[in-house]
């Protein structure tokens, strides 16, 4: 039982705010490309992801694993993410940060999604095997490179949106 609920109740719950988290941010983060700001977008994406790293902090563990680092490291984003987003509104240099930090707070949702494909996933454990780790080499810097670029991006097209 992980607060009141069965494990396998607490992981689904965990799954599916990180799914809303990932897919929310994906939304919001590309109206931002068209210069477009989603309140409800971003609320939905930044409470989902702060509630999956709240979530993952519930598991018993002995140890530091390497869920609970990333889940450190969302957290220590999604700070500035909201600080710049609800006490700053965007203003200065607060819309650079919220766009780095917004990114980085999907991206770590995404990779740890890939590493749990990865792990879980029959045929991609099977392709991961058999390729060494080779899957997982190759598709973990292609998704930064691509959150890299979306940080470049977003910073380039939504310049003076107000919220």
């Amino acid at each position: 039982m992980i607060l009141g609920l069965s494990t396998n109740a607490f992981t689904l719950l965990h799954v599916v705010l990180s799914l809303i988290g990932i897919i929310t941010g994906f939304v919001f983060l590309f109206s931002l490309i068209a210069n477009k700001f989603l309140t409800h977008f971003a609320w939905i994406f930044l409470g989902s992801t702060t509630l999956t790293s709240l979530t993952g902090f519930a598991y018993p563990n002995t140890h530091i694993t390497p869920g609970i680092f990333i889940g450190i490291l969302s957290m220590v984003v999604l700070v500035p993410a909201f600080l710049a987003l609800y006490a700053f509104h965007l203003t200065r240099g607060w819309r650079l940060t919220f766009i780095i930090t917004a990114v980085l707070a999907d991206y770590f949702n995404v990779f740890v999604l890939f590493v749990q494909l990865f792990k879980h996933v029959p045929f991609l454990i099977g392709l991961n095997a058999a390729q060494s780790k080779t899957a997982t080499n190759i598709i973990n810097p292609v998704v930064l490179l691509f959150f890299l670029w979306l940080i470049l991006v977003i910073a380039d097209k939504f310049k003076s949106h107000s919220i």
